[in-house]
């Protein structure tokens, strides 16, 4: 996938850590170790630190090579690090994945202080989902641990994933869009103010949030070298444990929206189902695509099919309890080549931080090789009063291959969307499709899905 860069290769979102930093040569990612870095990384590779945090899925394999470093002046050495499938952001998780990212990040706090290394930031957007597990992207985050100092990387562990955690639990499970807001994680006063009182009575949001917050304000104003206490090893494993704990307790259970059941109320048959089916899984041994984006996943059923050879499918929804339910059913199942994400089509992530270029947009993500959107074109032409021109065109911007599926005005779900508001959809029709999308694709196939009104169509980019 395409990544902005600057003039040496260096990737915009790795510029704050003098250890080192991530660039791109001939459409190979590497990552540069510098000098100052020496002693900390000569420390996680030869205690052993880094083979069983890889071992454990904990953290991203790499391996050392002869590149000529970015900026020779400052390094040490090059490694390459593997790479990632697609690199997702926090507020495009479910509750389960930023817990289970939020674990995944004191699991490697907790095996690093063994072997006298510690974690010196604890941003979330070093965790990214690799074969399905959280595993911390960044080799760069550790430092030497040394007696009686603080966990640097409590604050921003909080502000990244306990207050947004406990704010989607607790509150409402959308507020995982102030990660969206916040790039350096939510602060605490806010999300102190927006927890329920009863959480003053938690012990551990009391501590980590309402606690925390207020000694933030507290403190706000002074230098910060008199207020850091000392912190044995012993009290800082009692801190990372009760993180733990704390992390544990929190849970969301998927219900009440609109699309968590949405293949219990459709429309379909046994029989349009299976022959739907049929042809997304027909249509994607024929392609063979790297990377799959399935646009209006739902629960991911057809991502699975999709996937079902091996291939690597970003499986995408607007409603939490689906992308939740997705995520739970790829854990179990153990699917490693799916990745469930929250995405708003009419309002896809936008690129953010500094200059605009340090997380990259939905669309600078792209594009997919094949992307599927099925039972999702009505909700945007006629929900959303996206013309069907503008609609093409988006479309091919995602991608090379396209498998959409028509769903006419006589079909019930369009009929619901149409029982409380006036049609000024004239070009709505099969006719009026096809005319917009041939300007941006090439129709290979039209196939009208049994028993239903509706229509699955291939079509190449042009």
């Amino acid at each position: 996938m395409p990544n902005r860069k600057t003039n040496n290769g260096q990737l915009p979102a790795s510029f704050r850590d003098p250890s080192g930093f991530l660039f791109s040569q001939g459409g190979t990612l590497y990552r540069q170790v510098n000098r100052a870095y020496e002693q900390e990384y000569a420390r996680l590779m030869d205690s052993g630190l880094y083979e069983k945090l890889v071992k454990a899925g904990l953290l991203i394999p790499h391996v050392e090579v002869e590149q000529e470093p970015a900026e020779s002046e400052a390094a040490l050495r090059v490694i390459q690090p593997e790479r990632v499938p697609f690199i997702s952001h926090p507020y495009e998780w479910s509750f389960g994945q930023l817990k289970d990212a939020a674990l995944a990040t004191l699991a490697i706090q907790k095996r690093a202080l063994k072997q006298d290394m510690s974690l010196k930031d604890a941003s979330a957007y070093n965790i990214q989902f690799v074969r399905g597990k959280a595993t911390l992207i960044d080799t760069l985050s550790f430092e030497l641990y040394k007696e009686g100092e603080p966990w640097v990387a409590y604050r921003q562990f909080c502000q990244h994933f306990l207050a947004p955690l406990a704010l989607m639990a607790l509150t409402d499970v959308r507020l995982n869009q102030l990660l969206r807001v916040y790039i350096d994680g939510v602060p605490l006063d806010l999300a102190s103010e927006l927890l329920p009182s009863k959480t003053r009575f938690n012990f551990g949001l009391l501590t980590h949030i309402h606690l925390h917050a207020g000694a933030q304000r507290r403190y706000s104003g002074e230098e910060v070298k008199s207020r850091r206490g000392s912190m044995s090893r012993q009290a800082m494993i009692g801190l990372i444990d009760s993180l733990i704990a704390s992390v544990q307790k929190l849970d969301w259970t998927p219900r009440g929206t609109e699309w968590g059941n949405y293949y219990d109320i459709t429309n379909y048959s046994d029989a349009a189902f299976e022959h739907k089916k049929e042809l997304v899984r027909a249509w994607t041994e024929r392609i063979q695509p790297a990377l799959v984006w399935d646009l209006g996943a739902n629960n991911g059923i057809f991502s699975r099919v999709a996937g079902e050879s091996g291939l690597y499918v970003v499986s995408f929804d607007i409603d939490p309890a689906a992308v939740e339910q997705n995520y739970r059913q790829a854990k179990k199942d153990k699917t490693g080549n799916l990745l469930p994400l929250l995405l708003d089509l009419t309002n896809p992530s936008p690129a953010i931080g500094w200059a605009n270029r340090e997380r990259e947009s939905f669309g600078g993500r792209g594009p997919a090789d094949l992307v599927l959107a099925l039972a999702v074109i009505h909700h945007l032409a006629i929900s959303n009063n996206v013309p069907l021109p503008q609609l093409a065109e988006f479309f091919a911007g995602t991608g090379r291959w396209l498998v959409i599926e028509f769903v006419p005005k006589s079909d019930s779900q369009v009929k619901k969307l149409l029982a409380s508001r006036k049609d000024i959809f004239p070009t709505y029709v099969r006719e009026g499709f096809e005319t917009a999308f041939k300007r941006n694709f090439k129709i290979h196939e039209a196939v009208e899905v049994r028993e239903s009104e509706r229509v699955l169509y291939l079509m190449e980019r042009v």
